[in-house]
């Protein structure tokens, strides 16, 4: 019980608290609001970084952190994403090709945990989320910085140049894609597991 109230533990936890917060502030009509939800965005990624690190460092790594950390990055990237497609920034069936695949391997590596089969995590899985971080911090920080009446015209031209759907589109097209080849290989790496879980072994 003491582990599970574990320092990096409660750093995933509060990833997940500031997730809502988040897209409370990025939704605002207010700009300086909107703008102020970039400094949560930025805590929120430095929790995920650190408590990896503490986890690892002091040796709080548990199977319930193994979980709860990614779990808390699907949650916060989904709910950024929805924010996006709610602004009319991004298409919003790369979205749910996204959260799609996140839910079903969630499902399936669950299941496996609960019965004793962990999953093996590939390097493949860990750089789609990085690249999906990538993704939102650069619709974010562009988005973010037309709200600034102090930007000059013609960097706010260059700005939504940047944000238009030409450049926008393809960069979550290319998102969703790579996910959900990340969510292919890792069924078939962990195509084993999976067989013995569901009875399927010759």
């Amino acid at each position: 019980m003491l582990r599970f109230f574990s320092p990096p533990n409660q750093l995933t936890f509060l990833r997940i608290l500031l997730t809502p917060v988040f897209v409370g502030m990025y939704l605002s009509q207010d700009p300086t609001i909107r703008q102020l939800s970039l400094a949560v965005f930025v805590i929120a990624m430095l929790t995920d970084w650190y408590d990896g690190w503490v986890a690892r460092r002091w040796g709080f790594v548990t199977r319930w952190g193994t979980f709860f950390d990614p779990f808390a990055d699907k949650v916060f990237i989904s709910s950024a994403l929805f924010a996006f497609v709610a602004v009319g920034l991004v298409p919003g069936w790369t979205v749910w090709a996204i959260v799609g695949r996140d839910v079903v391997i969630t499902f399936l590596r669950s299941y496996s945990e609960l019965k004793g089969r962990p999953f093996d995590t590939s390097r493949l899985a860990k750089s789609k989320t990085f690249f999906q971080f990538l993704a939102i911090c650069y619709i974010l920080v562009l988005d973010v910085a037309r709200t600034m009446t102090s930007l000059e015209n013609s960097w706010r031209d260059t700005v939504n140049s940047l944000l238009s759907r030409t450049i926008i589109d393809p960069l979550m097209i290319f998102a969703a894609t790579f996910t959900l080849i990340t969510g292919i290989a890792y069924i078939i790496t962990n195509r084993t597991t999976l067989r013995k879980l569901y009875g399927l072994s010759d």
